[in-house]
């Protein structure tokens, strides 16, 4: 499964989440050979294997790679729309 979008989840030492962050799927691969997702601002970026292990990588210089860093795997945008309305999706209708 090519999952498109995820939320990271940084948490602090102690488990609880600090920020959440929504990355989409980029065309670039990571050290380890994953896809790379970004957010919006291209700031953050993070590999991710297909076994959801994650891989913060530097986007500018002196910046503090996370630690303890979780991806839950969202639902894919054109999926969600072709399963609230199956008449909307391509090829569909005559």
């Amino acid at each position: 499964m090519n999952t498109l979008r995820y939320e990271l989840v940084f948490s602090d030492g102690a488990g609880s989440a600090r920020d959440v962050v929504t990355v989409e799927r980029t065309l670039s691969k990571g050290p380890g050979g994953h896809p790379v997702y970004s957010d919006p601002t291209g700031i953050i970026r993070a590999e991710i294997s297909d076994r959801g292990e994650v891989r913060v990588l530097a986007s500018g210089g002196h910046q503090e790679i996370a630690q303890g860093v979780m991806a839950r795997p969202l639902p894919d945008a054109d999926a969600d729309a072709a399963d609230a309305d199956p008449e909307g999706a391509p090829g569909s209708r005559p």
